[in-house]
């Protein structure tokens, strides 16, 4: 099968990526269901990538929807080791502004509908999530724009919250200020459970958070709706698709390591040696 280090998992707005080049479509099956789409395996300047569209390609999934678990080890299957999620967000304080970019370093999971673990029925572990993004995967993204010759034109945040929901739905203006009073800066519906995931397929992970609207706080902007919101995010797509390139270049030069890459060496309680054999089976492509 055709392998992968770095894993791209695309939110509204990117569909695709334009710089991959030789690419080849991937329909996989997973123990957790089909992914999103199919997977979508080329090069970046001699690198291997792994594109998937998270909504499913026309935005066909609401974020309840997303078979987190099948992409994820999906990507794991192709042997990705670096996932970098490009997401839609809604900003939740005043210095982050509509087409600014954020690097969040820590969540708030709200969600509610969502299987967010590989483990249960027959096998136990407890990842550490006390830093669920991987620090040196954060730096490259942020490098990434100044590589990408975008510093001038990229307003980017380094570190926040970001707090997902569950939607699909936007926020009521009472529950917008109590996600600003815990702290939270930006707020969307995807990247829980996707981090969780990530760590315990002992995946580096970090998400560019692109922000289209101030949610429905401010008292001087208008609520956010989904056409502005895909309006503002279309008008970032390009920039993205820069970043993503350059990151994907400087992750093939430096190969940053990552507390992630070991994630479950601590976490297991329930052995290998003592999981059932299609339990081991089931969860093997998350350690090999």
């Amino acid at each position: 099968m055709t392998r992968a280090l770095i894993g791209i998992i695309g939110g509204s707005g990117l569909y695709h990526m334009d710089a991959l080049q030789d690419a080849k479509e991937h329909d996989l099956e997973t123990p957790y269901g089909r992914p999103s789409d199919v997977l979508v395996t080329g090069k970046v300047d001699g690198i291997s990538v792994a594109f998937l569209a998270r909504h499913g390609r026309g935005h066909r999934l609401i974020p309840s929807e997303v078979p987190y678990r099948a992409n994820v080890h999906a990507m794991r299957q192709l042997g990705v080791r670096y996932l970098v999620s490009f997401s839609a967000v809604g900003s939740l304080r005043e210095e982050l502004r509509p087409l600014d970019m954020v690097l969040p370093d820590q969540f708030i999971d709200l969600t509610k509908r969502r299987d967010s673990t590989f483990f249960g029925a027959g096998a136990v572990a407890h990842v550490s999530l006390a830093q669920p993004i991987c620090a040196n995967l954060s730096d490259v993204l942020a490098r990434s724009v100044d590589g990408a010759g975008l510093s001038d034109k990229v307003r980017l945040h380094k570190g926040g919250t970001y707090v997902c929901i569950e939607g699909p739905q936007f926020s009521t203006m009472a529950e917008s200020h109590w996600y600003r009073s815990m702290g939270a800066s930006v707020i969307g519906m995807t990247n829980m459970p996707e981090a969780k995931l990530a760590r315990e397929a002992q995946m580096a992970y970090a998400t560019l958070a692109m922000v289209t609207d101030y949610d429905c706080w401010h008292p001087r902007e208008a609520h956010v709706t989904a056409d502005a919101a895909i309006a503002n995010l279309m008008r970032n797509a390009g920039h993205a698709q820069a970043i993503a390139a350059e990151a994907i270049k400087i992750l093939g030069r430096e190969l940053p390591a990552s507390a992630a890459h070991a994630a479950l060496d601590s976490a297991l309680v329930t052995t290998r040696e003592s999981m059932e054999t299609e339990v081991r089976g089931r969860l093997e492509t998350l350690w090999s």
